[in-house]
């Protein structure tokens, strides 16, 4: 570095992407980011950092121990350190002790339900369900039968025979008239209107399409409906503890439950006794001539489970903690585009550097050969190298960096047809250094400021091409940390807001860092900075 930093044109570079503020703090954020996430044991990790057992110390963090070192006739697998921690034997000793990280989870662990604090309140929630009824009408309007229709008269079905049906609601000039036509077997289509009655202000009745027939009806039927309006229908939640094995209700809104027949009370309180042990399926009452739907819900953990404390971040839909889950991708993902990006670019560079650098056939040869591969359909690769080899870091790094290099080899390319004549080159030639010499001593250096000012958007790409295979399948395999797997789970569980807002979040803050990054390099390397038109 200080070899590098003697160079004037270095420093010279290096002062102009110190200018760009927001690219020089970017550097050092994304740099800090990685090495936070290259310490990842130490941070998010479910064996404990330290233990002291009887007098020894242990450092299950970074060493393996067997189950069989803390517990007597244990097996010979890894032990559960948290379980060990709540034990007797363990704890009865001041002297044992065990310290676990800031996040005491590691990424593929499977969080323990009964670990996660829960109400154990069960909501009953009465929603009234919108009423619908029909009557049956001779040509005097009176009521010849009736189903459904108590909650629209307030009366029983039996004593609404015989009844003037214009008593109950105010019918309209158009209604009668709809009513008569089909009386009179006049053909008459499908109507509908809103009508005011005595207990129900807004309900609305229908009248279907009316054919003539051989014989004049002797009844039409109407059929009405409740108009759900805007705080005419509201769902009443009552809460329901239980304290000594005795059930207990919110007094605000017990007296909703004491309004029901003694008979409706008992099946109420049946139920809720029967969820809190388990899950129970609605049911319906008739309360007041209204009909209302009973919901009896309990908290239960299911995952995946929002953001709460102990787990900032959430717990995704296997159970594990979504925060190490996003550090552990950080590491994954910074540490597969710097490979790639590495060598992809050093392919790139000898491919480029052999074409440009001798030129004739062989370019021409080498070059129809880039065309013909570039022209591979990488997705597929992908899918049958993974078929017969299996998903792997290693094997995604070598597919991908099969196809990543074909871009980078084009600007060496041109580069060094452009250097080679230059008077440098032929002198080297006239005092017989050799050709790689030529090639990486004395073109290379000069031939790389398009290979550093694309590096930073090449990470980027890198960084989100593996992001782009882990939401499709056809990255890491699984249970391996990756923001793309997380993205995928939050299109299966679209209400899951955290798995959608955390993982897309850290993917955005990363790319983005390396954009200003690639500003600031873009600046430095700028050899017109002030050139302007005039």
């Amino acid at each position: 570095m200080s070899i590098l930093l003697k160079n004037p044109i270095t420093r010279k570079r290096l002062a102009r992407f110190k200018e760009v503020r927001h690219a020089w703090a970017s550097i050092w954020i994304l740099l800090g980011l990685y090495l936070i996430s290259l310490c990842a044991e130490l941070i998010s990790n479910g064996n404990p950092l330290y233990v002291r057992f009887k007098g020894h110390s242990y450092f299950p963090a970074f060493f393996f121990y067997s189950e069989e070192i803390f517990i007597k006739g244990g097996r010979k697998t890894r032990p559960d350190y948290k379980a060990i921690n709540a034990m007797a034997m363990f704890m009865k000793d001041p002297a044992n002790r065990m310290i676990f990280s800031p996040i005491p989870f590691g990424p593929f662990e499977s969080i323990d339900p009964a670990s996660i604090p829960v109400s154990e309140d069960v909501v009953v929630l009465l929603t009234p369900i919108p009423a619908v009824g029909s009557v049956n009408i001779d040509k005097a309007f009176s009521i010849i039968s009736s189903l459904w229709f108590a909650p629209f008269s307030g009366e029983g079905e039996g004593r609404l025979v015989g009844k003037d049906l214009r008593r109950i609601f105010h019918l309209s000039p158009d209604i009668v008239a709809a009513i008569k036509a089909r009386f009179t077997n006049m053909s008459a289509p499908a109507f509908t209107e809103e009508v005011e009655g005595k207990n129900d202000p807004k309900v609305r009745v229908y009248l279907s399409t009316f054919t003539p027939r051989d014989v004049p009806p002797e009844s039409v039927r109407l059929t009405f409906r409740e108009v759900n309006t805007p705080g005419a229908m509201k769902q009443i939640p009552i809460v329901f503890s239980r304290q000594d094995k005795v059930i207990k209700a919110d007094e605000k809104r017990f007296p909703v439950i004491q309004s029901f027949s003694p008979e409706d009370r008992r099946m109420i309180l049946e139920q809720i006794e029967n969820r809190f042990r388990g899950p129970v399926e609605p049911f319906f009452l008739t309360h007041q001539n209204r009909r209302f739907q009973v919901d009896l819900s309990k908290e239960e953990v299911r995952f995946p489970y929002p953001p709460i404390k102990g787990h900032r971040m959430g717990i995704d839909a296997a159970g594990r903690d979504v925060l190490a889950r996003i550090l552990y991708g950080l590491r994954t993902s910074m540490t597969f585009g710097l490979l790639l990006v590495a060598g992809s670019m050093a392919l790139g560079i000898f491919a480029g550097a052999i074409q440009g650098y001798y030129g004739g056939l062989l370019d021409i040869t080498a070059q129809r050969f880039v065309e013909i591969w570039s022209a591979l359909p990488f997705l597929y690769i992908m899918i049958l190298m993974g078929s017969v080899y299996g998903r792997s870091f290693s094997l995604l790094l070598f597919c991908y960096g099969l196809f990543n290099w074909i871009g980078i080899s084009y600007y060496a390319r041109a580069e060094f047809l452009r250097l080679r004549r230059q008077s440098f080159v032929e002198a080297a030639r006239c005092m017989g250094i050799s050709t790689p010499k030529i090639l990486f001593r004395h073109i290379l250096p000069n031939a790389l400021v398009p290979v550093i000012t694309f590096f930073p958007f090449s990470l980027v790409g890198a960084i989100g091409s593996l992001a782009a295979l882990d939401y499709l399948g056809f990255g890491l395999p699984p249970p391996t940390p990756s923001w793309g797997e997380l993205l995928f789970q939050a299109q299966q569980y679209r209400w899951a807001w955290w798995l959608i807002l955390y993982p897309s979040g850290a993917l955005f803050i990363v790319m983005l860092l390396g954009v200003f990054i690639g500003e600031g390099v873009r600046n430095a390397y700028d050899p017109k900075r002030y050139a302007r038109m005039e």
